[in-house]
């Protein structure tokens, strides 16, 4: 008993020293948002000797910040729904399909997942310029969609084999059809699956840098990223004090998703250690 006890507080202890180690880079981003740059450069680790507010109305107003926002949420929000909706729909379609034919898709959709990114570029780029999707948010969107849903089948084809087939029959003598089946049975059970994915999806699609790069050219159409790096980060100057400030409110939003779906993830967790 007592050395149960020991060892627990042993894994305490570490798992203390574990959380403080991860809560360090957001202790430091935090506090040298109220710095001037030559107190972010010469006293990275202290607090301010003075707090100041104005660098966030500076990142506000020198950036567009505002512009920027907004076609983070656009192009993130219109994304994550394509996703989750063409991967519940697939990944419950091919998970029913009987023989080997739901196993090679599967198959076929988890080797996309393999492939980068960069082996797959250039080719894109000449598709999308090929279509004039180049500098257009719903161009970008569209590629976000097509990358992001291979992922969502692969999640959401193990977790409707887990729903038993039962359910589904029930409906099917009450009527209903397979529109009804899915939206109001089926994708309803699928809720943990779909707070993670969107929690992965989104992280990955918000703070993207590499495409909105090669695809997004106008100053009205660059996402977070890419234009308060644009700005913030030159050639000759890098003015750290409003790059962080910028990369402190750009994760924000992403603070307050986890907060609201965490639950969600939680019980997803918990429920496939169960199963």
């Amino acid at each position: 008993m007592i050395k149960n006890k020991l060892l627990g507080n042993i894994i305490v202890f570490i798992m203390g020293i574990v959380t403080l180690l991860f809560f360090t880079p957001i202790y430091f981003m935090v506090i040298n948002t109220f710095k001037p740059l030559k107190e972010v450069i010469l006293n990275t680790s202290k607090l301010p000797e003075k707090w100041i507010f104005s660098n966030y109305a500076h990142v506000w107003s020198l950036s567009d910040f505002g512009t920027l926002l907004r076609n983070s949420i656009v192009i993130t929000g219109i994304s994550i729904i394509g996703i989750v909706i063409f991967g519940a729909m697939a990944g419950y379609r091919i998970s029913r399909m009987k023989g080997k034919i739901g196993y090679i898709l599967v198959l076929y959709f988890i080797m996309t997942l393999i492939i980068p990114f960069q082996s797959v570029m250039i080719p894109l780029v000449k598709i999308m310029k090929n279509m004039n999707l180049i500098d257009s948010i719903y161009g970008i969107i569209l590629v976000y969609i097509g990358l992001g849903t291979p992922m969502g089948i692969f999640l959401y084809h193990g977790a409707v084999k887990a729903i038993p087939y039962a359910i589904e029959e029930a409906a099917i003598m009450d009527g209903a059809g397979s529109l009804t089946i899915f939206f109001k049975i089926i994708f309803p059970l699928l809720a943990p699956i779909t707070s993670t994915l969107v929690i992965l999806e989104t992280l990955w699609v918000w703070n993207d840098y590499l495409l909105p790069l090669i695809v997004l050219q106008s100053d009205s159409n660059k996402t977070i990223p890419l234009g308060t790096t644009a700005t913030f980060f030159g050639k000759y100057m890098s003015q750290w004090h409003y790059g962080i400030t910028a990369i402190f409110m750009a994760s924000v939003p992403m603070i307050i998703l986890y907060s609201l779906m965490q639950k969600y993830v939680i019980k997803g967790i918990v429920g496939g250690a169960v199963k």
